[in-house]
């Protein structure tokens, strides 16, 4: 398990402080946590329960039971695939397995060099635009085989811009 750092113990001490006299503040809470981190350490979870008189298991089950919740850090740049009904008929499957093979990330992991998370979703309620990709927080409706090669290209190539302005 990774080891938070001072600064980040303190944001999230930042977060607790902020709504913890707030009604129902563990949502509120845990989205923010999450924003700042792009996922909740168990560290944030505790001094959640703290603040909010809820036990850690409770808290710990509130992440486990939404699925915009997670406890893993994702990489920095998120693929989602719906794999709903309406999307696998049309796909999805074949999507997904394109977005693992050129990122590199296995389905509902995270690519060895942090740049790539692939998550298999269920239903985004878009299914009049099946399949759905989320890339990004960006829907793709009626996504191919070729539309995640160029997004993933679009990706790679910016981050590598990136790299060469920072050189």
């Amino acid at each position: 398990m990774e080891r938070l750092t001072s600064e980040s113990i303190k944001k999230i001490n930042e977060i607790v402080e902020a709504h913890k006299d707030l009604r129902g503040p563990v949502m509120v809470m845990l989205h923010e946590v999450q924003d700042a981190f792009g996922y909740i350490p168990f560290e944030a979870i505790e001094k959640i329960s703290e603040a909010s008189g809820e036990s850690v298991a409770e808290v710990f089950g509130v992440v486990n039971f939404y699925a915009q919740f997670t406890t893993e850090p994702k990489g920095k740049h998120v693929i989602n695939v719906c794999l709903g009904t309406a999307c696998y008929v049309k796909g999805s499957q074949t999507l997904i397995d394109e977005a693992s093979e050129i990122t590199g990330a296995p389905i509902n992991g995270t690519s060895e060099d942090g740049l790539f998370s692939i998550d298999a979703t269920r239903c985004v309620g878009a299914c009049g635009l099946a399949p759905v990709c989320i890339i990004d927080g960006r829907v793709i409706g009626a996504s191919t085989k070729e539309i995640i090669r160029e997004e993933v290209k679009a990706i790679i190539d910016a981050e590598m811009s990136q790299k060469g302005k920072l050189s």
